[in-house]
């Protein structure tokens, strides 16, 4: 009887434990630490239950990434979530684990990458739900991370776009790096399309659900394929194909619906696609079918949609298909993606400062609409040669548009225009664009037309100059061979040389001290020489050399053993430039990490040019500055491994007993984080410096040195901080007054002594170049270099965004 009572209590006891573990979310899949994922062998997906869903690599282009897609048929896959879409394809000897810190991604000759963000050491399973969602669970089946919460350019029925999150569209249909629209749940409830790169402002706007300030807690799509804001209990705002959001009390069947998992044979998803429209799909996983069921906006002319060409050229089509013009005057930045926009093709800023054989005209083109807001309310003007006069007399109009007796003045840079192929019987709107153009000059206006003798004259000596340069040329030819093939074997006797210079630097040239040694030469770290992000600075002098040094304390370094810092030790030891400091030694004694540098005795560059008495000359700040950007050049291109810098600031440049600028804390960013993959996924750096890629949670490259640069070269151009708030109003913060200067040609009022001009138009350009928040346009330090030198020529370049 006993054991009878006994084996009915286990078996109420497994029957209890096991419906329990039936609720539990980690039933969807059986994803265990461990678990393990690549590109080209089996498994390379965790699949979904139903195996409608699956999440691991994906092929596109000539590599893999790690992602989510919906698998609408056998062969077609819909990509939905894609995992760093922007940091580049993975090669085919990718790993991808599941850890007890989350997913890690492993690449040979590349550091790890975790794609989840969440404290380490606390996963224990995932799955791949029915719902598309990929989850990470904790040991008590708590989510962790959901593929859901990181939405890329679509949501899947059942998921939410949150307050302030946004879907930024792909590329192509072929590549699904971060394309050129964005839509934003916006924190003001207001859903919203623009372009990327742009601010949160009307100007830049498309589309609005004009929801702003009726409460709602994000964009739903239910498994009926409804599109909604949900506003309250009792209101729903629906999106349909006719744009705006239309408001129902209705709510319960949709706000119910968001949480359940489709049964039926319709997958309904809503992407952002390539073209800045908002289309909501049903896929039909029976009949192999997929429907569009709402597109926002839908108005049948792409050219509406803000964004679609770049600045300073307007969207029209020729042939029935779109395309992107320049403006007159303008020319295309990159003939091969003529929709990013155009840049001035001459050299002058507006017809203020053209010269004596150049004439300012204004340029006609009818049926072209400008949409983005001038710069002062639209005046009456009558007939079109008024506004054309208005614009000619204002050397801050670059553009106007007439439209119907009303004069608007615009300024660089023209935003969002577009042809207006709608036929009416009102007048037509005209753009004007004030070009300017080369006349002829008086000599070459009176020069008499040559005579017949004169002709032939010529034309034997011309013969006879042809065939002299034919034969010069060859000469130059063989010359130039003969130098190439010496320049080419002296260089590879250099680098021979070179190569075993820095293997014996590489054993002498950093020396280990002990925590005392240390210790005693700062008087037990008594006089301190300042404070940064990796730790403190003080001053000390070598027992034996008496040699002044600079010792920095690190501090908050991961925990990393002795062997792995001595290594980076050295990475940043092998580095030898005139515009770095110098490395001579280090600690790594138990928990102390100490560096030994060179002694700097003139301070830092922000002292230099922040707090001196009066403001250095202008000769020796143009020196300074190209003597940071060929330090930054070195760390960026020449070094033995590239460097990012990652916190370049005046704080961190410092000048020695000769005036030259070096660059210091170099290679140290590395020692703050698990990773340098990991740089885009906390942001390491100063505000005001920081590149807009810090904040986009995208991936950092040279480029962010490049931003930072930037703001450091209009500091030292303007003698002053990248924000004043002692300033007036429209100064306060320095790059937008620098754009605002630059764009009406009022660059003196930026330095507060005598300088060359046409200098300070050179740097002041670089500087915009360098601030551009698509790292993509920003020059490399080469560049930067021989701009700053002036051996190659500035083009004028487009305002950054925050100019805008």
């Amino acid at each position: 009887m006993a054991s009878a009572i006994f084996y009915a209590f286990l078996f109420l006891s497994f029957a209890v434990g096991f419906a329990q573990e039936a609720d539990k979310p980690i039933n969807d899949s059986n994803i265990t630490l461990g678990a393990s994922l690549s590109p080209v062998t089996n498994p390379s997906a965790w699949f979904s239950p139903s195996g409608r869903f699956a999440f691991g690599f994906y092929s596109e282009g000539s590599g893999f990434y790690v992602g989510a897609w919906l698998e609408a048929s056998p062969g077609r896959n819909i990509i939905i979530w894609t995992a760093n879409r922007d940091t580049g394809p993975v090669s085919k000897d990718a790993i991808l684990n599941l850890t007890k810190d989350g997913l890690q991604l492993m690449q040979k000759n590349s550091e790890d990458i975790f794609i989840s963000n969440f404290q380490a050491g606390r996963s224990t399973t995932a799955s791949m739900l029915d719902s598309g969602n990929f989850i990470v669970y904790d040991v008590k089946f708590s989510s962790l991370w959901e593929s859901f919460n990181l939405p890329t350019d679509t949501i899947i029925s059942g998921q939410i776009l949150n307050l302030g999150d946004e879907l930024v569209s792909s590329i192509s249909e072929t590549n699904h790096s971060s394309g050129r629209f964005r839509i934003k749940m916006q924190d003001d409830y207001n859903l919203v399309m623009y372009p990327v790169n742009t601010t949160d402002t009307g100007e830049n706007a498309y589309w609005s659900s004009n929801t702003l300030g009726e409460f709602c807690t994000g964009l739903n799509l239910d498994t009926q394929g409804s599109l909604y804001l949900l506003q309250n209990d009792s209101k729903i705002c629906t999106l349909n194909n006719h744009g705006g959001c239309y408001t129902s009390t209705n709510a319960s069947n949709s706000k119910n619906s968001t949480s359940k998992i489709s049964k039926s044979g319709l997958i309904y998803r809503a992407t952002l696609n390539i073209h800045g429209i908002l289309q909501v799909y049903s896929h039909d996983l029976q009949s192999n079918t997929s429907t569009v069921l709402i597109s926002i906006p839908q108005n049948g002319d792409q050219c509406i949609i803000k964004g679609t060409c770049g600045f300073n050229s307007y969207c029209t089509y020729q042939d029935a298909k779109l395309v992107c013009l320049c403006f007159p005057g303008f020319e295309y930045f990159d003939a091969k993606r003529t929709w990013i926009g155009c840049k001035q093709n001459f050299t002058s800023v507006g017809c203020s400062l053209k010269s004596d054989n150049t004439v300012c005209k204004m340029s006609a083109l009818s049926d072209v609409v400008i949409t983005s807001d001038p710069y002062m309310p639209p005046s009456w003007a009558g007939t079109v040669e008024d506004c054309s006069s208005t614009c000619l007399e204002d050397d801050v109009c670059v553009a106007a548009f007439f439209d119907n007796g009303q004069c608007s003045k615009e300024k660089f840079p023209l935003k969002y225009a577009y042809k207006d192929t709608l036929e009416t019987t009102t007048s037509r709107p005209v753009t004007l664009i004030k070009v300017v153009e080369t006349s002829p000059s008086k000599s070459d206006a009176e020069s008499p037309a040559e005579t017949p003798l004169i002709t032939k004259k010529n034309e034997l000596l011309t013969k006879i100059l042809g065939a002299c340069l034919a034969a010069i040329t060859v000469l130059a030819i063989i010359a130039a061979f003969g130098f190439f093939l010496y320049r080419h074997r002296a260089q590879r006797f250099q680098r021979m040389s070179r190569n075993r210079r820095l293997d014996l630097v590489d054993d002498i040239a950093l020396k280990p001290f002990t925590f005392e040694e240390l210790r005693n030469a700062t008087d037990d770290f008594k006089e301190m020489l300042g404070k940064g992000a990796f730790g403190t600075v003080f001053k000390g002098v070598l027992p034996n050399s008496e040699e002044v040094v600079a010792i920095k304390k690190l501090e908050k370094v991961i925990d990393e053993g002795e062997r792995e810092f001595q290594t980076e030790m050295r990475v940043i030891g092998r580095t030898h430039h005139k515009n770095l400091v110098r490395l001579l030694g280090f600690c790594a004694e138990g928990p102390h990490r100490l560096l030994v540098y060179e002694y700097m005795s003139n301070g830092s560059l922000a002292n230099f040019i922040f707090k001196a008495d009066r403001c250095p000359e202008w000769s020796d700040r143009t020196r300074i500055a190209v003597d940071i950007a060929k330090g930054i050049h070195y760390l960026h291109e020449e070094c033995e491994a590239s460097i990012i810098h990652c916190d370049l600031k005046p704080e961190n440049i410092l000048i020695d007993d000769n005036w030259t600028a070096k660059i210091s804390d170099f290679g140290l960013a590395k020692l703050l984080m698990p990773s340098q993959t990991r740089t885009f996924t906390g942001i390491r750096g100063t505000r005001g410096y920081l590149a807009p890629e810090w904040h986009k949670n995208a991936p950092i490259t040279v480029k962010a040195d490049v931003y930072s640069f930037g703001v450091v070269l209009l500091e030292i151009v303007c003698c002053r901080k990248n924000m004043d708030m002692n300033a007036e109003v429209d100064e306060i913060m320095l790059l937008e007054w620098v754009c605002s200067c630059f764009v009406t040609g009022a660059l003196e009022k930026l330095v507060p002594d005598e300088v060359d001009m046409k200098e300070l138009n050179r740097l002041v350009k670089v500087g915009l170049w360098c601030i551009q928040s698509e790292p993509a346009l920003r020059p490399n330090m080469k560049n930067v270099v021989m701009m700053l030198e002036g051996n190659i020529d500035v083009s004028i370049p487009p305002p950054p965004a925050l100019c805008l």
